[in-house]
């Protein structure tokens, strides 16, 4: 996945807006996502470690995670069960096998747990925040290194100002200065629904960088949540994440293809805890 993917990904995301927007107006999805009620909040543990647990048919680091007949509703329900704070769903169709439709039935499941879906796409344009609001999601990450100061602005906005939370994709220090800057801008009223991730994959050969969670963690904006993206797979990685700093990991490819998920994200949720625990 290198910065050349990363531009062919924004160019097919903007082709998509385009289009989406070329069947329902700008205007008319805008008053459809603020007719909505709040979407529900992302709620913290106390314990000071948290999972947003992911739904991904595929992945281009590791192919084919999960068939397109997935039961979408009972993986996500599983993933709330287990404690998640939130649920990331992949909406990228040609690398991802993600789909809108799946953000829904995903949100729609979620519903009663009052636990947050996330939009986890290469998002380009405020009305991809708006389709993510409309069908149901609670938060949208949003790729530092992909977008220009301008865009990154519209995206990060729009989704605050419809009370969703902003997940902002690091890939190093330059990424993290610019992550500090955006929510220091905000941090008077809006901080509180603003986290910072790392994500520790080698841009180029998609592998995982052993020590760069570590290595970054020093430079996560203060004031904000930071989240551990890629390379958490197992409750002593969580456990690891949680002693240099994190507050929560985002976890993929470990619960789609492990057998219990379940009980997965539990158990790094309770490794994630005590090593917060003991680091204070």
């Amino acid at each position: 996945m290198s910065d050349d993917f990363l531009k062919q990904m924004a160019h097919g995301s903007r082709a998509r807006a385009s289009q989406a927007m070329s069947r329902v107006p700008y205007a008319t999805l805008a008053a459809r996502a603020q007719r909505l009620p709040p979407p529900p909040p992302l709620t913290l543990s106390a314990a000071g470690f948290d999972l947003i647990a992911e739904l991904k048919l595929r992945s281009p680091a590791v192919g084919a995670l999960a068939a397109a007949s997935e039961d979408i509703a009972t993986r996500v329900r599983a993933y709330a069960q287990a404690g998640a704070a939130a649920v990331s769903v992949l909406t990228e169709p040609s690398r991802f096998d993600g789909s809108l439709e799946h953000l829904e039935r995903a949100a729609h499941a979620l519903a009663a747990t009052r636990v947050p879906a996330m939009r986890k796409d290469f998002l380009v344009d405020p009305y991809q925040v708006l389709e993510a609001r409309v069908a149901g999601a609670g938060g949208v990450l949003i790729i530092l290194r992909m977008l220009g100061s301008g865009e990154l602005k519209s995206l990060i906005d729009c989704a605050l100002r419809l009370g969703m939370f902003v997940l902002l994709e690091a890939f190093d220090a330059e990424d993290l200065a610019l992550a500090h800057a955006l929510v220091e801008a905000r941090r008077a009223s809006f901080a509180p629904l603003m986290l910072v991730g790392v994500n520790c994959r080698d841009l180029t050969t998609l592998k995982v960088i052993p020590g760069r969670l570590e290595q970054l963690a020093t430079l996560l904006p203060p004031h904000v949540r930071g989240v551990a993206e890629s390379g958490v797979g197992s409750a002593g990685d969580a456990a690891r994440v949680a002693a240099a700093g994190y507050e929560l990991a985002l976890v993929g490819s470990a619960l789609m293809s492990g057998s219990d998920p379940g009980a997965l994200a539990g158990e790094m949720l309770v490794a994630g805890r005590r090593a917060r625990a003991e680091r204070a």
